[in-house]
């Protein structure tokens, strides 16, 4: 069912209950489920939760992931400044299938205070099992590279 039997997952505080119930859900699907905090609802910093996230995928041993904080937006923010990093900010089905199967995105990020329970979970369920269509969308992932290459003229 999912493209990888291993996934990282991390939050700021506003995402922390959530991140606990997702982290649990894919544990109970078989997922080892690597958490890089937040541990509490304490304020933190979410572009340092982001960078060790990344920075994880970035070094390959973990090639999906998920962020979670308030509105979904600041982690993606946060996120797409890593080189190779595709994260999606995203809060409906059709969109967290689309940005695997058309973008390749490796980053799943979304908002507690955007989405219920039941909507985050069928959002990780589809980013986690759809798989990249490549094809045609291949070349605008390499125009991507181009561009974090500074090479797009």
């Amino acid at each position: 069912m999912y493209q990888t039997n291993t996934v990282i997952i991390g939050s700021d505080h506003a995402g922390f209950a959530l991140k606990q119930k997702v982290a649990e859900h894919l544990r109970s699907a078989g997922l080892e489920v690597t958490d890089v905090g937040t541990d509490s609802e304490a304020s933190c910093d979410f572009p340092v939760i982001a960078h060790t996230l990344c920075a994880d995928i970035q070094s390959g041993r973990h090639t999906l992931g998920i962020l979670i904080c308030g509105t979904g937006i600041g982690m993606s923010m946060a996120a797409n400044k890593h080189r190779g990093i595709r994260a999606a900010c995203v809060s409906d089905a059709f969109s967290a299938r689309l940005t695997r199967q058309h973008n390749n995105a490796n980053v799943l990020c979304f908002g507690a205070r955007v989405v219920g329970e039941g909507t985050a979970m069928d959002l990780v369920d589809l980013f986690l099992s759809t798989p990249y269509e490549g094809g045609r969308h291949q070349r605008r992932l390499d125009m991507l590279t181009d561009i974090e290459n500074a090479n797009l003229s």
